[in-house]
């Protein structure tokens, strides 16, 4: 569960400063997702990423 919690505190925070994160999250909105879900698919999305950096080695670099 405390993994989960900052995941999620994480998101939270992506979704308003990151601006690609942002821009899922409003497109997930504009989708007719409830905002919980909408943070739930942004904390799926950063789990990824952390996974990818992770795997790879390699220090995060925004695509955009």
């Amino acid at each position: 569960p405390y993994l989960r919690r900052a995941i999620w505190l994480a998101a939270s925070v992506a979704k308003t400063h990151n601006p690609i994160l942002k821009a899922f999250y409003e497109q997930k909105r504009a989708e007719g997702k409830h905002p919980l879900a909408a943070t739930g698919a942004v904390a799926r999305k950063l789990t990824y990423v952390i996974h990818a950096v992770l795997r790879d080695r390699k220090p995060y670099e925004p695509i955009a």
